[in-house]
């Protein structure tokens, strides 16, 4: 039987459970993007532009390492959803504790790479000469505690798969909580430069990873693991790396398509630099329901598989892009009467402010595809098509490079705003006919029952 902790999706009314779902989720992206921003505040106002610089620069390898790790994590979350949704308990347990052992494998070979190789990924990326040295020494404090990403990103996820989102979100805003306190301590009374917040990331995650283990052993009966549980098995650990690989890829695969833009934007001046790196702070905070969403329909989708119950898996889907195309309307006003006044937190050049506008509004006019983008592809890994899932992620980075190597040359600044816009819509002409294929294919195998009449 499953305990109080846990959480089915399988009975009930869809809209209620996904906002049931999101809403914590939300709650911890948003405040994990405060304290990003007060994290950046407290690097540049204390240790200097520099500072700021190096920390900055590693932006995108830090995104493409630890995001991987993260993906595999969220990969290996779903065969548990799936065995929780379908009951099926002893092999759920499996599922998590062979899920630990490769997660241990996983962490220690990428610790031992990325620590051999970070200075020269640091050079290859054109890393200025006069910061290359404090990036490295914070990215690869950052880089020493992979370890500790996967053990909270592990946790955090297989509570989200027995339908536990809220825990997790405790346990980030209290760490992020710890993050900014360490981070005063580390660099205003101890007097450490950028290894100071890097330490301060890495064992204020570690702490939250901790605390998931413990809450998951004392609130969790259902996940009591015996040793057999935790001797790798063929078939188990083969459907989990099915799973963990894909998912990583895509968070990579998304990555390499964003520095080359960045590339392109770099070369068009400090100003459109310093345009896009506005507008994308802001974009950040309201794009988080769209991210909360995606997550919700991972643990949904992969609930109602295991309960093989596909029609209840279209019917979510489209009550979570429902809300997703509200909430895109709603943003799209507020952005477009006070996304000026939004902007002037970060800089007080019209010039600035006029381009980080019109990356907004561009952005904005198509937050319904990148709601479409993340729920269709997050239920189609939920669903056990990883692989799939991941093209789209390929076709995202098709269409950033399209735009990095001919608008942004043809028409600049113009040009590059369009690139997300251009991606979602590349990426929503696969997923939406891809997440009919895969249902369909679900559903044939399950009893081939009419899907598409709700």
């Amino acid at each position: 039987m499953a305990s109080d902790s846990t959480r089915k999706m399988t009975e009930g009314n869809p809209l209620t459970l996904i906002l049931g779902f999101s809403v914590p989720m939300l709650a911890g992206l948003l405040f994990q993007q405060m304290y990003n921003l007060v994290d950046t505040i407290i690097v540049g106002q204390t240790l200097g532009d520099n500072a700021l610089a190096a920390v900055g620069s590693t932006g995108s390898i830090n995104f493409l390492i630890n995001g991987f790790c993260m993906g595999i994590c969220s990969g290996f979350a779903i065969p548990v959803a799936q065995r929780f949704g379908a009951e099926s308990y002893d092999s759920m347990r499996k599922f998590v504790g062979n899920s630990i052992v490769l997660s241990a494998i996983f962490s220690v070979a990428l610790t031992i790479i990325v620590g051999i190789f970070c200075y020269q990924i640091l050079a290859i990326m054109r890393t200025p000469e006069d910061i290359i040295d404090l990036a490295y020494s914070y990215i690869s404090i950052i880089f020493l505690g992979i370890p500790v990403t996967f053990l909270y990103n592990l946790t955090a996820g297989i509570m989200r798969s027995l339908g536990d989102s809220k825990t997790p979100t405790y346990f980030l805003i209290m760490a992020a909580g710890i993050n900014i306190v360490l981070d005063i301590v580390f660099i205003i009374v101890l007097g450490m430069s950028v290894n100071g917040p890097a330490l301060a990331t890495v064992l204020s995650q570690l702490i939250a990873g901790m605390s998931c283990l413990i809450y998951m052993k004392k609130k969790f009966p259902i996940l009591k693991l015996t040793k057999e549980d935790c001797k790798l098995g063929k078939h188990h650990s083969q459907v989990l790396i099915s799973m963990g690989i894909p998912f990583g890829l895509q968070y990579s695969v998304t990555a390499i398509g964003s520095v080359i833009l960045q590339t392109a934007v770099n070369g068009l001046g400090t100003v459109a630099v310093a345009s896009m790196t506005a507008g994308s702070k802001v974009s950040m905070f309201v794009v988080c329901p769209f991210d909360a969403l995606g997550g919700t329909m991972a643990t949904y989708a992969g609930q109602n598989v295991g309960a093989k119950n596909i029609p209840r898996v279209i019917k979510g889907t489209w009550v979570a892009q429902l809300l997703g195309t509200i909430y895109a309307v709603v943003i799209l006003v507020v952005l477009f009467f006070s996304g000026r006044y939004i902007l002037h937190l970060f800089t007080s050049t019209s010039i600035v402010i006029d381009q980080a506008m019109q990356f907004l509004l561009a952005n904005a006019v198509t937050y319904t595809l990148l709601a479409a983008v993340n729920i269709f592809r997050f239920a189609i890994q939920g669903m056990g098509f990883s692989t799939f899932a991941i093209y789209s992620g390929v076709m995202e980075m098709i269409a950033r490079i399209l735009v990095a190597f001919t608008f942004v040359p043809m028409i600049g600044y113009a040009g590059a705003i369009w690139a997300s816009p251009v991606a979602w819509l590349f990426a929503v002409f696969f997923l939406i006919p891809g997440f009919y294929s895969c249902c369909k294919k679900l559903d044939n195998k399950f009893n081939g029952a009419q899907i598409y009449h709700l």
